[in-house]
């Protein structure tokens, strides 16, 4: 399939968030619809090298009600798509061993509940019985959602292409944007190896590199990519089969179930911004040791895979939607290490927004990329 030289809209970026926007905007109507992936395979960015997890437990009220509009989406994604995507409902747990903490965590249950999430609070002595198998004596309480989980992030970038495929999209694989064209404020063009393709809508989706594509259309975006990653084991018998999502907070270190292993990650807090998406390896042996300290099961299991990934963060660890000041260039993008749950919601928002000229399904007006200069941060706590 050739490159078209015109084009309603331009989405750069094959992951979840392009994929969703791609969708949703031929599901709207948009006829000639193009995306545009540099890599050889759609989702082999952020996407593909994330945990999976998806939750509603989050700090603030747009997070939570990005999730309460997403989650659904991935719920009922195989009867929209045809698609199955796997949602394991395994259950967040989210454990506190710090005072300040412990207080966040009542915070955020009591905003949760007022929306209508029902997050189950937990004693210490309560996540210790919930995990016997784990050393969590320091453990002071935690926080349980059950239908928090894990979901195929590969499945849901091809169940929303092909049926935007279906609907008369057109997605490329294997083509770098180089240029954006603008005139007189507005975008005309955008230029790639393969050819230019004219077009007055251009959807920055690109993730870690939103910022790279920003700068093509002389937009700066404050998002850095930061280094994330995560093994999986050899399979541990003893593990039982509703062994959630556990998250030692303080530590912003993670386990959760992987066929009859499990994966792990943790967040260096030292990374400095970057593109390296090597694994290093000796900040694998911290995490090693900090994961084996919590369940000494991992002494005895063997490393099957490992890999790195990037977050795309932004200054207060929240998205950024909609318009910029050149006409016609819009961002979905900065989601911080959490974009792949409300992808979903995140592509319809921005076909909403290019279709009907408004967000209809969740307000995200305070997401703009103008609140970094007007300073209307808004912080998100629960970030691992």
């Amino acid at each position: 399939m050739d490159l078209p030289n015109k084009s309603d809209a331009v989405i750069i970026g094959g992951g979840v968030m392009g994929a969703s926007t791609a969708y949703h905007l031929a599901k709207l109507g948009v006829k000639d619809v193009v995306l545009l992936e540099k890599e050889d395979f759609f989702g082999q960015g952020a996407t593909g090298r994330c945990a999976g997890g998806v939750r509603y437990q989050f700090s603030t009220e747009i997070n939570l009600k990005l999730s309460l509009a997403s989650l659904p989406m991935l719920e009922r994604f195989k009867d929209e798509t045809g698609q199955d995507i796997n949602y394991r409902k395994c259950g967040y747990l989210l454990v506190a061993t710090q005072d300040k903490d412990v207080a966040a965590f009542r915070r955020n249950v009591e905003l949760q509940h007022r929306l209508g999430i029902q997050t189950e609070w937990l004693e210490g002595d309560e996540v210790r019985a919930r995990l016997p198998l784990m050393r969590f004596e320091d453990a002071l309480a935690g926080t349980f959602h059950p239908i928090d989980g894990l979901v195929d992030p590969n499945s849901v970038v091809m169940g929303y292409i092909t049926a935007a495929q279906r609907l008369g999209a057109k997605a490329f694989t294997g083509i770098e944007v180089t240029g954006i064209k603008t005139e007189a404020g507005k975008v005309t063009e955008v230029n790639t190896r393969s050819g230019s393709i004219q077009t007055r809508t251009v959807v920055n989706a690109a993730g870690p590199w939103s910022k790279l594509v920003g700068d093509l259309a002389g937009i700066s975006l404050p998002v850095v990519p930061l280094r994330r990653q995560m093994f999986t084991t050899t399979p541990l018998p003893d593990l039982p089969a509703d062994f959630p999502f556990v998250i030692d907070f303080a530590q912003s270190l993670y386990f959760h179930r992987d066929g009859e292993g499990l994966l792990i990650g943790m967040s260096n807090p030292d990374e400095k911004p970057g593109y390296d998406q090597r694994v290093d390896e000796a900040f694998e042996l911290i995490n090693l040791e900090a994961a084996s300290a919590r369940l000494p099961m991992l002494e005895k299991a063997g490393l099957v895979s490992r890999w790195a990934g990037l977050y795309e963060v932004t200054p207060d660890a929240h998205p950024i939607f909609g318009t910029t000041t050149v006409k016609g260039f819009l961002v979905v993008t900065g989601f911080s290490g959490h974009g792949f749950m409300h992808g979903p919601v995140a592509g319809l928002l921005i076909a909403e927004l290019i279709c009907d000229g408004s967000f209809k399904s969740v307000d995200v007006t305070g997401l703009d990329l103008a609140r970094f200069d007007e300073g209307r941060l808004i912080q998100e706590y629960n970030v691992v």
